[in-house]
């Protein structure tokens, strides 16, 4: 069965990094598109960053720009999130979801096929 989880969630103070790893199982990570996804509570689901199912093209929404890098490595199949300079408004369930069509871009505005459980990211002294 197809599946994706997330893990490298936690407890961060603002400033520190953490990676998040979002690995699949299943199926050939390589062929689709990934995105990453954030939602804290009270809040819309905010999209945070998508990669090409090569990687070659990445997008990062406007809060993480120049903060966050998006990574795959296609061989283990699974995609990574790199957060640095963390800030308390990071604080969210932090999700990576699957897009097995229009693979060769990405777009945070596109619909997701497979998402994974999601991992708690708290940013506080």
């Amino acid at each position: 069965q197809p599946q994706l989880v997330e893990t490298g969630g936690g407890l961060v103070q603002p400033g520190g990094s953490l990676r998040l790893s979002c690995a699949a199982s299943g199926f050939e990570l390589r062929n689709y598109a990934i995105g990453w996804f954030r939602q804290a509570p009270g809040k819309e689901r905010e999209g945070v960053s998508c990669a090409s199912d090569s990687g070659g093209i990445t997008n990062y929404g406007d809060a993480v720009k120049g903060r966050f890098t998006i990574s795959r490595d296609n061989n283990k199949n699974t995609v990574y999130l790199q957060m640095n300079n963390l800030k308390p408004e990071d604080t969210a369930v932090y999700y990576c979801a699957a897009r097995g069509s229009l693979t060769v871009t990405c777009n945070l505005r596109f619909e997701y096929d497979l998402w994974g459980q999601g991992t708690q990211v708290t940013v506080s002294s």
